[in-house]
């Protein structure tokens, strides 16, 4: 620390960082205490003056996995077997969501947050990262409808409950799920300073990968299809097959495949952290 500052009282000097690539995770747990007041803040204004509130977290799996069974199930006759359809739509709309969200959330942070980054100084990465804790507790919520619905169904006779070693995967899989929506969400804020257009293509973008991804249909199902290979390609399939191979203990599980994921995202969030601190530097000169 400069001689002079010391003289002057100064405790603590804010200068820019040299290596960008660095998460600056010690400055960040200094910050907690705001990062989860930015959580709380999430929350409450998530479904401010809305009658129902928090059981939006609720209705929307619900009402929206009850439209994947008449669409997928009835109408397109696309079979779950050895999972019953509705536990089938809920497993993948639950891990799906918090993809989605977290993805969605955190591709906005240097616009939505313009107004608090030119006032104050904290770590960048606390908003984005707040949004993925913030998410965490909405998919804690959805996961324990998703339990309760799997108690009726193996108390109605109609699913036997298989716990094993593989159910240790689930909260593998969701780190992973958050991961790759941080790393991919970040990337696509630091470019919305520049490219607006990143905001209207994220919109419909994450409606058209849910279809790439087996959500509403299972991977089995495109075993005859000259698509799989494509849709294999998508490091969210894993992913996505793994959590139902997780929670079920059925469905297909590679290895090979699910390490592409892993190796994947951990790719994305390294990238994702480059391009985010570079752009922090300058971006107040083009939001």
């Amino acid at each position: 620390m400069n001689k002079n500052f010391i003289k002057e009282g100064w405790t603590e000097i804010i200068q820019p960082e040299n290596n960008l690539l660095t998460f600056r995770l010690k400055e960040i747990w200094r910050y907690r205490d705001l990062l989860f007041l930015f959580v709380k803040r999430d929350i409450a204004a998530q479904y401010k003056q809305t009658v129902l509130g928090p059981l939006w977290y609720i209705i929307q799996p619900g009402l929206t996995t009850l439209m994947f069974f008449i669409l997928f199930s009835k109408i397109a006759n696309i079979k779950t077997d050895p999972l019953p359809p509705i536990l089938f739509y809920l497993s993948s709309i639950t891990i799906w969501n918090y993809f989605s969200a977290c993805i969605t959330a955190t591709s906005n942070t240097f616009i939505t947050n313009a107004n608090i980054f030119g006032k104050v100084y904290f770590p960048r990465l606390v908003l984005p990262l707040s949004t993925v804790v913030s998410n965490l507790i909405k998919f804690a919520i959805q996961f324990g409808l998703l339990l309760c619905v799997i108690i009726y169904y193996a108390l109605t006779n109609q699913y036997e409950i298989n716990i094993g070693f593989h159910t240790l995967l689930i909260p593998v899989i969701a780190v992973l799920m958050a991961l790759l929506g941080l790393g991919l969400g970040i990337i696509i804020s630091s470019l919305t300073t520049r490219y607006r257009d990143f905001t209207v293509l994220i919109t419909f973008g994450i409606g058209l990968m849910m279809y790439v991804t087996p959500v509403a249909y299972p991977l089995s199902y495109l075993e005859k299809s000259t698509y799989k290979n494509f849709i294999e390609w998508n490091p969210l399939t894993p992913l996505t097959e793994g959590f139902r191979y997780a929670l079920f203990g059925t469905g297909s599980f590679d290895g090979m495949s699910f390490m592409y994921s892993i190796v994947f995202t951990i790719s994305v969030l390294l990238i994702g952290i480059i391009v985010f601190n570079k752009v922090e530097r300058v971006f107040m000169d083009t939001v």
